[in-house]
Parts: C-alpha cells; structure tokens; sequence
C-alpha cells in the first residue's frame, strides 16, 4: 500500500497548483469557477490513476482520500482567495 501514497499525494500537489495558479491568474469574479474546474480535474486524474494501478484491494479508500484531499485544499484556497 505504500507506493498507493505515490498516486493520492499527485493528485493532492496536483490540486495545490491548481490553487496556486488559480490565485494568480483569475480574476476575482471567475476564481470560483476555474477552483471548480480544478476540482473536476482532480476529480479526473483520480480516477485515472486509480485504475492504473490494476489494484482492486482498498479503491474506494485510494479515491476517497484523493478527492477528499484535493476538495479541503480547494476549500482553503477559495477562502484565501475570498479573503484577499
């Protein structure tokens, strides 16, 4: 199970730079879409590398984690970004 952290921790990073970017780049009025669209890419990539890894046993768990990761660090950046 140990190499199954390698797949939830890339969408985690993937997730954070989104964020990062989205704070950079979007505008006020369209941040909360474009964290939305980085949530359904998440959301994607989980699902993707999840069935690449040909492992039945703990799924459910693997994507859990991987978009519950994702989704709290999209919540914390939208509060950032409502913030500044």
């Amino acid at each position: 199970m140990n190499w199954h952290w390698k797949t939830i921790a890339t969408v985690w990073v993937l997730a954070i730079v989104g964020a990062v970017l989205t704070a950079i780049l979007a505008t006020p009025a369209s941040a909360i879409g474009w964290i939305s669209l980085t949530l359904a890419v998440c959301t994607l990539v989980t699902l993707g590398l999840q069935i690449a890894t040909r492992s039945k046993e703990g799924y459910v768990k693997r994507v859990t984690m991987s978009v519950t990761g994702a989704l709290v660090i999209l919540v914390v950046a939208t509060v950032i970004v409502a913030l500044v």
